[in-house]
């Protein structure tokens, strides 16, 4: 049976150190008066039937942040910061839905369809995980992995993956029927890696 919003936990991934943006916490930078996490938070939004959002620095603010959604602060199990799968892991954990869907906190124009297109090709193909890639002008595909819809069963095989080393997203990925679901829009799952693309964009309103 397809996934229904019921059936859905949004996860908002804000768990990382950001590095490539000097250690500040991505999901509280201003981009248009806003912190990024509320851009992000506001699509997912009335695609899920609850919200988490994964966070291993300030929860008090992310959930001030969250609060107007119904959404939950969970952090990382694991010690060291051990990138977005230990975030991942962290939602299914909490969730209390059969499925999760997940994006980064950096994001702030994901698509308003990403849960019902997703939710399509899991229930068609039978698979385990939906992920998001985009196709460019030569039939190329760009896969964005951390987009993606997720059975909660496979808790226990991630916390493996992860209790064994493992870190890479699509190397964990790779043990699952994974279906890559393509959309059209390359904007929609740009990510702000910088404090300088974030100043850039303060100039650019986006596709809105």
């Amino acid at each position: 049976m397809k996934p229904v919003r019921e059936d859905i936990t949004g996860l908002l991934l804000a768990g990382g150190r950001g590095i490539r943006m000097g250690g500040a916490d991505k999901g509280l930078q201003i981009l248009h008066g806003e912190p990024l996490a509320v851009h992000v938070l506001r699509r997912p939004a009335p695609q899920t039937g609850a919200l988490l959002i994964s966070a291993n620095r300030h929860p008090e603010r992310y959930a001030a942040l969250g609060a107007p959604y119904g959404a939950t602060v969970v952090a990382d199990t694991l010690d060291g910061f051990p990138g977005p799968l230990a975030g991942l892991l962290a939602g299914l954990r909490a969730a209390d839905t059969a499925y999760v869907l997940s994006a980064p906190c950096d994001s702030p124009w994901l698509p308003t369809e990403l849960a019902i297109r997703l939710a399509h090709e899991l229930d068609s193909t039978t698979s385990d995980i939906a992920m998001a890639a985009t196709s460019d002008a030569h039939g190329q595909l760009s896969p964005h992995p951390v987009f993606a819809l997720l059975r909660t069963g496979l808790a226990d095989d991630l916390s493996g993956f992860l209790e064994a080393g493992g870190r890479k997203v699509r190397a964990w990925y790779a043990r699952h029927k994974t279906v890559e679901v393509v959309f059209t829009d390359e904007r929609a799952f740009y990510n702000i890696n910088s404090l300088q693309e974030l100043a850039d964009l303060e100039r650019d309103r986006g596709p809105g």
